[in-house]
């Protein structure tokens, strides 16, 4: 869990897309191809690394039920996730998916919105990459 990013707008329009999913949601996973990267530090936030985009690559609007939600990126390359839950703070990760792929498990997820950014470790460098969402 990483502290507060001032260069990402949560509320900015989503560049790739926008989910609106309830517990329970079919089909299962949903995906949202995207191109990751951008020009902002992502190690500007507490424990997140990559260069990400100002406005979210996508955003998931939740209500929850009793099971747990992952998020993760695929892609050719070395990708980061940076995630802004619904309490406001920062999730990230690298690696944690297998294969250079990041993942994050909310094992308890909240009703709201979740801002999702695909990160890359060059400031200039994109990477084709597609965004995952699940409750299995």
């Amino acid at each position: 869990m990483g502290g507060v990013a001032s260069a990402q707008d949560i509320n900015g329009p989503p560049t790739y897309g926008n989910f609106q999913l309830s517990a329970g949601f079919m089909p299962d996973p949903q995906y949202a191809d995207v191109l990751s990267g951008g020009r902002t530090d992502a190690s500007r936030i507490s424990g997140c690394r990559g260069f990400i985009a100002t406005n979210p690559d996508v955003r998931i609007v939740y209500s929850a039920g009793n099971f747990p939600l992952s998020i993760w990126a695929e892609s050719s390359g070395d990708t980061t996730l940076v995630i802004n839950a619904p309490d406001g703070n920062w999730y990230c990760d690298d690696d944690s998916g297998g294969n250079l792929n990041p993942a994050i498990r909310f094992n308890r997820p909240m009703s709201g919105r979740y801002e999702v950014w695909v990160g890359t470790y060059g400031s200039t460098s994109n990477i084709q990459a597609r965004v995952w969402v699940s409750e299995r």
